[in-house]
């Protein structure tokens, strides 16, 4: 697709109330992303957006500067590929709604639709520790791409396991790629990007990080790979999430199971007792991937 098309697909992404599916309708309702960008206010509002959205949207065109867009991206080091690109991430094209740009920096590569997910407590236990490395370590062996939040605990340890063992691993953000959270996997970050792997986000440069972005990172987490693994996690935690989106997009669940007395066993058993499979050895998974 032509760099015009897709910029105004980047300039949708700026609109925080323009999701995949709104975009969609859009685009089907204008024929083109730039023709959607450039219609009237009127022409707009009979689509079925809201005033008020309508109202954000023309304010925000008038005063964009879209060709900077890319500019900013290029000094950030970043690339963007869209629903039709040819490069977009096939796993995650598979899924209902995927989104309709995606942004990242340092590379996706077909080989990454081996792809495992990999997702647990911020506060892990040892024995969520040395489980992730042992797990992580043997799969990075078979050749399978790591995908993780870069959040603290389990997400941490799974993403510097798949670079110790030389592997691949990718990092989904929840704001934009210039908001790197936690701070301290700042250099992490910087690691993943420089040559064995990716960060990735569906929100453009400059974008704040907001709590409500976690549990769409967690989708595109789960939309990235052929399963989620949940090491160790309370019933509060968002790793939850991540695999009901997993199952929602008919992806394998598999939980680690860890001891009764421990509240971070509570998400895994959860799951085990909702029809996920039981992990006690990396063959677990590869023989349900068929891999």
């Amino acid at each position: 697709m032509e760099d015009n098309e897709k910029l105004y697909f980047m300039a949708f992404s700026f609109l925080p109330g323009i999701g995949p599916q709104r975009f969609a309708l859009l685009k089907k309702y204008f024929g083109s992303a730039q023709k959607a960008w450039e219609a009237s206010e009127s022409d707009l509002l009979k689509t079925g957006l809201s005033f008020s959205l309508v109202r954000q949207l023309v304010a925000f065109r008038q005063k964009a500067n879209l060709p900077s867009l890319f500019l900013r991206l290029r000094e950030n080091n970043q690339e963007c590929q869209i629903l039709a690109d040819k490069k977009y991430p096939e796993n995650l094209k598979k899924i209902d709604n995927p989104p309709f740009v995606l942004f990242f920096k340092g590379q996706i590569k077909p080989l990454d639709r081996r792809a495992l997910a990999v997702v647990g407590s911020r506060q892990m236990s040892s024995y969520g520790f040395q489980i992730t490395q042992k797990l992580v370590g043997e799969l990075v062996k078979k050749k399978m791409t790591i995908v993780s939040g870069l959040a603290r605990g389990i997400d941490t340890v799974a993403h510097q396991t798949a670079l110790k063992m030389g592997g691949r691993t990718l990092a989904v953000l929840a704001g934009g790629l210039d908001k790197i959270y936690p701070p301290e996997n700042q250099r992490l970050a910087q690691e993943i990007s420089k040559g064995q792997g990716a960060l990735i986000s569906e929100y453009p440069p400059g974008f704040p990080l907001n709590k409500g972005h976690f549990p769409a990172r967690n989708r595109l987490i789960a939309g990235l790979s052929l399963g989620v693994l949940v090491i160790e996690g309370t019933d509060k935690s968002g790793s939850l999430i991540t695999a009901r989106h997993a199952a929602d997009q008919g992806k394998e669940v598999f939980a680690v199971p860890g001891p009764i007395s421990s509240s971070l066993s509570q998400a895994p058993l959860l799951l085990i007792k909702q029809g996920a499979k039981v992990v006690q050895n990396v063959e677990d998974i590869l023989e349900e991937l068929f891999i």
